[in-house]
């Protein structure tokens, strides 16, 4: 990849990225509930309007990302999103301080302007790491798959860091006020913004090969569109619009990727994670009784779980390759969860207590084989599509992956009480085994098999066409 300097001012630039955009996630629902007490109602809504978001404008934020210049792309993501969550911190320090003095019709809207600007931060966002993540770090690469490997492996690792220790930041803060959460949050990203656009910039000037795009053909074009042209494609634009989107699903669809795509994307529908659901079960056991210390602390332990993947993951597929990689990995999975939803439908059979320990360490486990296959599945991808289609490509599967999210909240909608999460968690299994399912058909049409088979177990036929088992020659 070059200098040490250059990869420093890479992983930087994605820590300040992914520090920002983890911690205002979650200090945004935080937020809401100081600001609508007592009520999900503000929450649901903004969390559903932003994620509708994301799944109807990515393959258009896709689009945008494979017509122009990369780094012009790059400095658009962070001065929206950095911009948007600036003017969301300043609404809700208004909320905080003046909220009981302000009229129905007021508070309403400056609700609206906030899922606004939370959609705007969501799609930047998604602009932002399609970019870096699909596009940046291939081409960084040069073509050296061991540094692709350890390229996303790092860039992974941080994001999982920032999972982990971003939102724990923001909730201490907020603990002691929300109304320091909050500027510390609009600091941040203030103070960042600066930084990570003097070093993407660099990191782009140090790497030639990244300038080699034809962002600049589209732009080109365009000058030469006569008047009446320009007025025409001006009533056209609605219609392009829905046209990329299209398109962008279709080169989704026919591309070879299309298969460990999907089975990646899949596995966003799950409950069986420490995230607002499965937490909300643990915190409603009433044997044994855990508390929301606990949870931090197993939460700890599954990130511990999540970011071992990005050591173990690279030396597996140093090894044997991705695709087989992937299988194991999903096996892997499989197999804990296997046991972890297993153990929620004995419950009635058997101590509590043995019960949930099951379960909970079958859900950390898991998660080394969930992340080991999302760095499988990704270097398979990058590898599989034309740099000309990167960016449609990841963008409609991060559509895909938010419509996956969706359905998680809605097995949680159905299933709302806490002594029904077992069918959530039954639904999240099944989507596990069909991830695999869709890998495996992968794996099938592209070796032509699925497992290494030992020559002696392996079955060929004669000139007559009678089937016969091989033997091993090789001398004891």
């Amino acid at each position: 990849m070059g200098s040490n300097s250059l990869a420093g001012s890479l992983y930087v630039s994605h820590l300040l990225s992914m520090w920002n955009a983890r911690g205002f996630e979650f200090g945004a629902v935080l937020f809401l509930a100081t600001v609508y007490p007592g009520t999900l109602l503000p929450m649901s809504i903004y969390a559903l309007v932003r994620a509708l978001a994301a799944i109807t404008f990515s393959p258009s934020i896709g689009n945008f990302i494979d017509s122009n210049n990369r780094l012009s792309t790059i400095r658009i993501s962070i001065l929206g999103q950095r911009a948007s969550v600036a003017a969301s911190c300043a609404a809700f320090a208004l909320l905080f301080q003046a909220k009981e003095a302000l009229s129905k019709p007021i508070l309403a809207l400056l609700l609206v302007l906030l899922i606004v600007l939370a959609c705007v931060e969501k799609l930047c966002s998604i602009m932002n790491t399609v970019a870096v993540e699909r596009d940046w770090v291939v081409v960084i690469a040069g073509g050296d798959d061991s540094e692709l490997q350890t390229l996303n492996a790092q860039m992974r690792r941080i994001d999982l860091f920032c999972k982990l220790v971003s939102p724990l930041s923001i909730a201490l803060l907020h603990g002691w006020s929300p109304s320091i959460a909050v500027w510390s949050t609009l600091f941040t990203n203030a103070l960042s913004v600066g930084i990570e656009y003097f070093l993407i910039a660099r990191v782009f000037y140090q790497v030639p090969a990244l300038a080699d795009d034809g962002g600049g053909q589209g732009q080109e074009e365009s000058e030469l569109i006569s008047p009446e042209e320009a007025q025409s494609e001006s009533r056209s634009k609605f219609a392009r619009c829905g046209g990329f989107v299209v398109d962008s699903a279709r080169i989704y669809v026919r591309q070879t990727a299309f298969l460990p795509s999907l089975a990646l994307s899949v596995l966003y529908l799950t409950v069986l994670s420490f995230s607002g659901q499965m937490t909300t079960y643990l915190l409603a056991l009433p044997t044994p009784q855990i508390t929301s210390t606990t949870v931090g602390l197993l939460r700890t332990a599954s990130a511990i779980s999540e970011i071992s993947s990005t050591f173990l993951a690279p030396r597996v597929m140093s090894r044997i390759g991705p695709v087989r990689a992937g299988i194991w990995f999903l096996s892997w999975q499989m197999l804990w969860l296997t046991c972890a939803v297993g153990a929620l439908w004995m419950g009635v059979l058997g101590s509590p207590y043995a019960i949930t320990a099951i379960f909970i360490a079958g859900v950390i486990m898991s998660r080394l084989g969930l992340w080991s296959f999302d760095l499988c599945a990704q270097l398979i991808i990058q590898e599989s599509i034309t740099p000309s289609h990167r960016g449609s490509f990841s963008s409609v599967e991060m559509s895909v992956q938010n419509f996956f999210e969706l359905c998680t909240f809605a097995t949680t909608i159905v299933f709302p009480k806490p002594d029904l999460f077992r069918y959530p968690a039954v639904i999240s299994l099944v989507a596990v085994y069909s991830s695999a399912a869709l890998f495996a058909k992968f794996v099938r049409d592209r070796r032509g098999h699925l497992l290494h088979m030992p020559t002696c177990l392996k079955i060929g036929r004669d000139r007559d066409g009678h089937r016969y088992q091989s033997l091993s020659t090789e001398m004891q």
